[in-house]
């Protein structure tokens, strides 16, 4: 592989990082090096002004066409976006589920009315969208959705639960899969509805954390309601949309995201460096074997996107990525509870006193620590990505039901 930039390349990366430190600015620069692992340092509300800060500068809308208002960056430019942002220690961000899944999503299977009237509020910030897919008896099993939508007098009229529902108490719409079809099971009569949260019919209810924070929600449907028209790729189709969402979840992203770990394992380092730890020997070993994981990450992953470029087409690496860095990620939060010792265990409270109902601050190595837990679950859990890649890549006879 050449990893070698071009001058055009070059000039983008320079573009790109001065124009996030011309707008790096008043409120914003309290963002910088927060808002990652957990979210609970910041104010979703500001993360939410910098995304349409971003917006003003047409970095939301990088990888769409420009008929839409994108940039139409290619891939290598999207990757080298992704990458120098983490490098100049930009701001955290929000999960903009509008910019990374929904977009592409209507671009692929939308109506033209559709795309030209949700995607240029995504691109402009506008427009916060959440995910309505798990339920309680339907995570990992996403077909055994039970959310009902019935169509009456033009309206989709929407009765059920999800749940684990990022941001849904700051989002202005969510997709939703439900079964449309009476009697169907499994992967049949689902349909992908796109539905506004400003309704009384809709009822968010935080999920509180490990880490103290609410990232995830309940999200109740007692008779919502969305118009007719907004169902994407027809009635029916509904799971061949959905697992083309899930598709588009990682992509040029996943350069910007091995950089920020490789800042998180320095980090990891200097401190033990400090502390003294770094003469524990075994603990030194383990530090070695998160470097060499981080390299056979970084691999990996650009073994993903050369088949991307190639045929754009992603293929099992995706898989193998999202089971490696979610494992990698924990492994570096255990190991940061030990280098920080008997002071990784205390949490320090917040003005109020930290008493019955107040919640703890955590610090970034804290939150690290119990929020990567998490990563082995969501997006598909490890054991899912382990069935993938036996059944689709080596062959091998599906897991007994």
């Amino acid at each position: 592989m050449d990893f070698s930039y071009t001058k055009d390349q070059t000039d983008f990366c320079d573009e790109v990082r001065t124009w996030l430190e011309e707008h790096i600015r008043g409120d914003f620069v309290k963002l910088r090096g927060k808002g990652l692992t957990g979210h609970d340092d910041v104010d979703p509300e500001l993360q939410i002004a910098w995304e349409r800060e971003l917006a003003t500068g047409g970095w939301l809308g990088i990888d769409f066409p420009k008929w839409i208002g994108g940039r139409e960056c290619s891939l290598v430019e999207q990757v080298l976006f992704h990458k120098t942002y983490v490098e100049a220690k930009a701001p955290g961000r929000i999960p903009n589920m509008g910019v990374t899944l929904l977009g592409p999503t209507l671009l692929a299977f939308g109506s033209m009315a559709q795309q030209e009237r949700f995607i240029p509020k995504i691109l402009s910030g506008d427009e916060l969208w959440c995910q309505g897919y798990s339920e309680p008896d339907a995570g990992s099993d996403l077909s055994n959705i039970k959310t009902r939508a019935d169509l009456v007098d033009g309206y989709w009229v929407i009765d059920g639960q999800k749940v684990w529902t990022s941001l849904a108490q700051y989002a202005d719409w969510i997709f939703v899969v439900a079964r449309t079809e009476e009697g169907s099971v499994r992967h049949a009569g689902l349909s992908y509805l796109l539905v506004p949260m400003e309704q009384i019919e809709i009822t968010v209810r935080p999920i509180i954390q490990l880490t103290g924070g609410s990232e995830f929600n309940e999200t109740f449907f007692d008779s919502a309601k969305t118009k007719e028209e907004n169902v994407v790729g027809g009635k029916g189709n509904g799971w061949k949309v959905a697992m083309g969402t899930l598709a588009f979840e990682r992509g040029a992203s996943t350069l910007g995201q091995q950089t920020s770990f490789r800042q998180e394992l320095d980090e990891l380092i200097n401190t033990a460096s400090l502390t003294g730890a770094w003469e524990n020997a075994v603990l030194r070993q383990k530090v070695v074997d998160l470097y060499i994981g981080l390299e056979v990450l970084r691999f990996n992953q650009l073994r993903m996107l050369t088949a991307l470029v190639a045929d754009g087409v992603p293929g099992a690496e995706q898989s193998i990525g999202k089971l490696f860095w979610a494992s990698w990620h924990r492994k570096l939060g255990e190991l940061w509870m030990e280098v920080r010792g008997t002071s990784g265990m205390v949490a320090a409270p917040d003005g109020h006193g930290g008493h019955e109902g107040i919640p703890l601050i955590l610090d970034k190595e804290q939150r690290t620590f119990l929020y990567s837990r998490a990563h082995t679950i969501y997006g598909g859990s490890n054991q899912i990505q382990r069935n993938i890649i036996g059944e689709r890549v080596l062959g091998l006879p599906k897991e007994p039901r």
